[in-house]
Formats: C-alpha cells, structure tokens, sequence
C-alpha cells in the first residue's frame, strides 16, 4: 500500500521513536537484571551465613562427636527454608557425613575439592567461605560452602543449595512491567509529539499566512518570502501577452524575443559549429550534425530566434561554402540563421582546443580521475583564439547593445574582451560542464584571469545550483569582489554579474522524430541491421568516446550482469555508439584502445559464434540514426562518472512516446536531478549497476510506463525554449536596467561636462 508523503513523514518519524524508545527499554531492562541478580545473590549469601551461624553449635557437636544422626537432625531444620533445596555435611577432608532436602546431583561434597577451594588452598583453612551460582536442571541454584567451627578448629563444612526460581520470577515481572512501561511511554509520547506537532504547524501556517499577506514579517521567514516572491514573479512574466501561461514552444520564444527585445537577433559564440560541411571519401559535400550537447539543445533556439552563431570551422570543406564575410546561411534547406566562422591554424586549435581547454579545463572540472596540464603555450594560444572570436562578435554586432550568448569554457575569457569593446551589450555566459570546488579550481594556473574574464558578462549560468555556490566560491577566495548571496551576483566596480542555475534541456517535439517510424518498427529495423534475432534484449549507450562518460564502468557493468544473472546469456545484447571524439589527445587514444579491449574480452568470455553481449559502433552517427536506436532500445544507460546535465538521458526520454523502455542514470549528472523516475546508480558500483540493468530488463510495462511518462511529462514541460526564454528575459531586465542607467549618465555628463559620471 501507497502512502501519500503527508502520512508516510510521521510515520517514519514514529517508527524512528518507538525503535529509539525499544533500545532504550531494552537498555534499561539489561542493566536492571544484573542490579536484581546481584542483590539476590547478596541476599542468599547473608541468609547462607545466618542459616550456619544458627546451626553452627549442633554441626559442631556432631562433627566432633562422629554422630551422623545429630547432624542430619540440624540439617533438617535447616531445610525447612523452602528456598534451600539441600544441604550437606561435609568432613573437612571432603567426606560426605550427612545430606538432608533434595541436593543437585554434583552439589555435595564431592565438589568440595574442585570448586570450593581455590587453587593452592588448602581444606583446613579456617573461617574460608565460597559462593558459587551454577546451573541446575530447570533453572538456576546459589550454592554456599561455608566452614563450621569450634574451639578445636576446622570442624567441617555445610554446602547449602538454594533454589534460584524466586528471582528469575521477579526478571520476568520486571521484564512485563518494562514492557507494559514502553507501550504505555510510547504512545505517550508519540500522541503528544502529534499533538505538538499540529499546534506548531499551525502556528506557523498562520504565521506564514500573515507574512504572504503583507503583515510583520521575521528573519525566520523572510528568505521564503523572497523565493515566493521570486517565483511568482516568474510565473507572472512567462505568461503570454494575453494573459494566457501555455507550454513553451518555438513560437512562444519567438514571441517572447519580441515582446522582451523587440525582436532583436541574438549573438551565440561558441567553439562547435551546429553544422559541418564535409567532404566525404567520393568528393561529394555532405553536412554533418556534430556530436556535442551543445548544439542539440541550441540548435532549435537559432532556429527560434534567428540571428548569428560564431564558431570554429572545423569542417574539411566549410571554407568553399562561406561568403566573403566568413558566412553560411543554414540549415540548409531552410536558411533560417548565420554561421560566421572563424579561422584558426593548426597550432591555434592545438594549444587553444586541444592543449588548455581539454587538457586543462576539461579534466579540471570533471572529477575523473584524470590530471589537468597546463602549459604557457596553450594558455598564450587560448587568449589569443579568444580574442578572435571577440572580434568577430564586434563585426557581427548590429548595435551598441548586443544580446550575445557565449557557451562553455572554451570562451571563459571572451566576456571580459567583448565588454572592453562594447560596454553596453548584455553578455549571457553560459558554463555547459561542471563547475569544481574552489580547491580543486585553484590548481589552475591562471585561475584569476580566468574568472576576470568570466565576470565581465551580465549573467553567467550553469546547470545547476551547486555549480552556482562554487563558482561563487571560487570568485569570493581568488578574487577582490564582494558576493551579494541573496541576490547571487559578484559586485566588481560597480557592476554586478548575476550567476544563475539555467538547466538545459531538449526541443519538444523533438523534429528527429517526426520522420521515424514507430517504435515497434524502429525495433525491427534495428535488430534486422544487427543481424540479432526477435526477442532479444537490447540496451543502448550514446556518447562521445570521452573518459568523462564511464563507458569502460559501463562495459563492465554488463558484464558483471552476465556473471550474476545467467539467464540473460544469449538474450541480452548492449550496443554502444561512440563517436570518436579529441584523437590528437594521448588520453583519448587511450580509452578508445580501453573501451575496444573491454568490448574484446567480454565477447570472448561470453560470446559465441552467434552472439556476442557488445556491440561497439565507434563511428559517428547522424541524430535520426541515434534516435532510431533509442526507441528500439529496452534499456538505456547514461553511466558519465562526472557531468554538467547530459542530454542522452533527455533524448531517450523524448524519443519513447509508446512510454517503454527503462532509463538507467548515473547519480553523477545533472539530470539526475530532474529525471527522478529513472533508474538512479552509482556507476563506480559495478553490483549496483548490474543490479540496476537486471531491474530495468525485467520491470513490468505497466511500472515502464509509469516512470516514463512522469519524465516525459517534466521534459516536455522544461524543454529548451524555456531555457531559452527565461534567459532571454532575464536578460532583458538586465538590458532595461543599464540602457537607464546609460541615459541617466549620459544627462548627467551633459549637464555637468567636467565631473566624472
């Protein structure tokens, strides 16, 4: 049975209580049995001493005398206690003279020697007494060996046993009342902590009540309020013209880029291209969509907004297609925005790409295991290409105030350079991988420059809010600024750079899809194409070969499915399309031999002349070739070991509308964050990753869709329009502020020429 979250909070909270009080209890009962048992055990030795020193003259007399008859007379008085059970007479060499009561078989005399007298003592010993508490059959007896003497001397012994019953008698009432005692202070309790509970919430809804109504308001709650305040505002100003909050869609962001910026076109710079013109082995041009995150969540925003993307042509032919001015209009078919490319030589792209931003920033903001190198010349390189591409966004820019949108750490100095040549233009930076703690990003270098260069646009966003604090807290340790941390913005001569959680995510609709077939055929086609027989299990990985992205985790955690579940032998198959990705770096070259060897080895373990459990496509492949992939899949595994967002998990998600298939998700990627219905693990944990895959192959359809079609419902909700319109807002507040600050500047130079504004 399901339990809504507002009952399952106390009832946690009252299993954690009666379990406490439970130790408790028990604790107290522990200590209360030893403090029982000790005080009988004293209280049996006393009455051991009494009983003898009463009896002490007739067992004298009958010690002395040799009369057995004598001393079984005293000894019978003796048991007349109903706690003692026996007692024997003993002569002081051990020797039985007389038993009276019911003695435990091994409790007499015959024990004398071996338990009463320590080792190297002894019988003889005057005035030398032993306690002894042993078990019995049915319970438990205190035995006492007691000396008997007189003028002359040792006169002998008497052992007296007595019965034990009384005090496990008293334990278990002790224990019963205990018990009685904990229900009793357990319902208690938990009744009077429900009871205060409810009078505090109540108070403090009310409280609350008061403060959204405009009344006092308390330190208590006033950060609450701003985030309400906040998040009506958004509300508010995401609604439509006409009143109306609808789903964000391409013509909704192209409204909002009207209304907010008057239909502006906006700037992006980023290194990738959305499109690479190519020449393929015949000679024929052929435009490839590249690999990159990047370009499939901004991609469709150029679409929406028009304008012009800056970025690095890379491609073999991007030189023939462009004009004079370095420009391509695409896409191709439709021509709908600009590619202004910029040129670099080949030790640019070196030390600029290859050198300080992958093998620099790259492995610094990733935790992976990985170490970062830093070298002069790269860095000489990267400000440099950086200085390019500010140039280039000041030759594209159509006025004084820009909207330009710079992506990734690429471009962290870009910022600054394009604020020194256009003051007034509204930079958006936007940091696509993780951002680290300020420890580990104090290993770079040029940490301050880096960040200077940073802080010179408007806004600055990241993924999400733990990117934000660090990124905060690596400015507040590295450079002179103030932090405001309610507002979350860095304060640096007057100007504030706001930083901003923006979390990316995908187009909705995504455009692949429309011209795919459905999923039961996308199934078909797929395993006809691998030559793999119906029915098979498939699971699918999609990445760049990038040691980020856990694939030899991944690869291994299939394979350690195999070893654990048998069953699947044969019927699972797990297909990884790896794009090669950075081969000039040593690293790289390094995990494609890695992944192909893991591939290797697990196929000849369990693979045989038929089947073979991975299937390694290390090629790139065009998106409809990627999403046809993913609806044919029964299991997708996003296993990245560090990452910013990751869109693969999105994509899997958007591409499943028969809401089947299982998403397994590694806890390390922002997505995880929002994809709460998918399959999270730890991918360093290979037993809970297989364990997971297990889960996935053999989950209920109705389970399957369940899942899916919560996350299909928050993609489609947080889709990248408005991701894009909410920066684009954002930024246009920003615009509205400094085009009056600009004005009011500009009067108060004109009115007063020779002050400083």
């Amino acid at each position: 049975m399901e339990y809504p979250s507002a009952v399952r909070q106390p009832i946690k909270f009252l299993i954690v209580l009666v379990a406490g009080l439970g130790l408790l209890t028990w604790g107290a009962f522990l200590v209360m049995q030893e403090t029982t048992r000790g005080w009988v055990e004293r209280d049996l030795t006393l009455r051991a001493r009494l009983a003898a020193n009463g009896a002490a003259p007739a067992l004298a007399t009958g010690f002395r005398a040799g009369k057995p008859a004598e001393l079984r007379t005293a000894l019978l008085n003796l048991v007349r206690d109903e706690r003692i059970l026996g007692v024997s007479a003993c002569a002081p060499e051990g020797r039985l003279v007389a038993t009276a009561g019911t003695t435990p078989a091994g409790f007499g005399c015959d024990r004398l020697k071996s338990f009463v007298v320590p080792p190297g003592l002894a019988l003889g010993v005057p005035s030398r007494e032993w306690m002894h508490v042993a078990s019995v059959p049915g319970g438990t007896a205190h035995l006492s060996a007691l000396p008997i003497e007189d003028e002359g001397g040792l006169a002998g012994f008497v052992i007296l046993v007595h019965d034990m019953a009384f005090a496990e008698r008293r334990e278990a009432q002790g224990r019963n009342l205990l018990l009685v005692a904990f229900f009793l202070l357990s319902l208690c309790a938990a009744l009077v902590t429900i009871v205060a509970v409810r009078l505090s919430w109540r108070g403090w809804t009310r409280q609350l009540q008061r403060v959204l109504k405009g009344g006092a308001q308390s330190d208590e709650f006033r950060p609450l309020l701003r985030d309400v305040r906040e998040l009506v505002d958004d509300i508010m100003t995401e609604r439509d013209a006409d009143g109306d909050s609808g789903a964000w869609t391409a013509e909704r962001l192209k409204h909002t880029l009207k209304r907010n910026l008057h239909g502006e076109k906006i700037v992006v710079v980023s290194n990738r291209e959305p499109y690479i013109h190519d020449r393929a082995p015949d000679g024929s041009l052929r435009v490839l969509h590249p690999a990159s995150g990047l370009v499939t969540a901004l991609e469709p925003v150029m679409r929406a907004c028009s304008g012009v993307w800056i970025a690095h042509g890379s491609g073999t032919a991007d030189r023939e297609v462009v004009d004079k001015h370095d420009r391509v209009l695409v896409p191709p078919d439709e021509k709908i925005y600009s590619i202004r490319r910029v040129w670099l030589t080949e030790e640019e792209e070196k030390g600029y790409y290859y050198g300080f931003s992958n093998e620099g920033l790259w492995p610094l903001c990733h935790v992976a295991h990985t170490r970062p190198l830093f070298r002069t010349t790269d860095w000489n390189h990267y400000q440099a290409v950086n200085r390019k591409f500010a140039d280039a966004v000041c030759a594209e820019a159509e006025i004084e105030d820009p909207i330009v949108l710079i992506q990734d750490y690429h471009l962290a100095l870009a910022p600054r350079l394009i604020r020194d040549q256009l003051p007034r233009a509204t930079v958006i930076g936007f940091w696509h991988i993780p951002w680290p703690n300020a420890e580990r990003f104090g290993i770079c270098p040029w940490r301050e420059e880096l960040l200077d260069g940073m802080l010179g646009a408007s806004m600055l966003g990241f993924h999400t809010q733990a990117h934000c604090n660090n990124f905060l807290d690596s400015v507040d340790r590295y450079l002179e600024s103030r932090i405001d941390r309610e507002r979350q913005a860095v304060v640096q001569q007057g100007r504030s750079t706001l930083v901003r959680p923006y979390p990316i995510s995908l187009e909705w609709p995504v455009r692949w899809l429309a011209d795919l077939p459905p999923a039961a055929e996308c199934r078909r086609s797929v395993l006809a194409e691998l030559e793999l027989p119906e029915g098979t299990l498939l699971g699918v990985g999609v990445d760049r070969l990038d040691y980020t992205k856990g694939i030899e985790e991944r690869l291994l955690a299939v394979e350690r499915l195999l070893e654990l579940r048998p069953e699947f032998l044969g019927k699972f198959v797990f297909v990884q399309l790896a794009a090669p990705s950075r081969t000039a770096i040593d690293r790289y070259r390094d995990l494609n031999a890695s992944v192909e060897a893991i591939a290797r080895k697990i196929n000849l373990r369990f693979g045989d002349g038929s089947y073979q459990p991975i299937i390694l496509k290390a090629s790139h492949h065009e998106p409809p070739v990627v999403f046809r992939y993913y609806r044919a899949a029964d299991v997708c595994y996003v296993s990245s070991l560090d990452d910013g967002m990751n869109l693969v998990a999105k994509e899997f998600v958007a591409a499943r509308d028969d809401e089947r298939g299982v998403l397994v998700l590694s806890q390390f990627t922002g997505a995880a964050r929002e994809l709460t219905e998918a399959l999270i693990v730890n991918p360093y944990d290979l037993d809970e990753s297989a364990g997971a895959l297990g889960a996935a192959l053999t989950m209920p359809l109705d389970e399957q869709r369940t899942r899916l079609r919560s996350m299909r419902a928050f993609v489609a909700e947080f889709n990248i329009y408005r991701w894009g319109g909410r920066m684009l807002r954002d930024a246009a507040r920003l615009r509205r502020r400094d085009r009056l600050t600009g004005r009011l500047s500009d009067r108060f130079a004109a009115h007063f020429p020779g002050a400083e504004a």
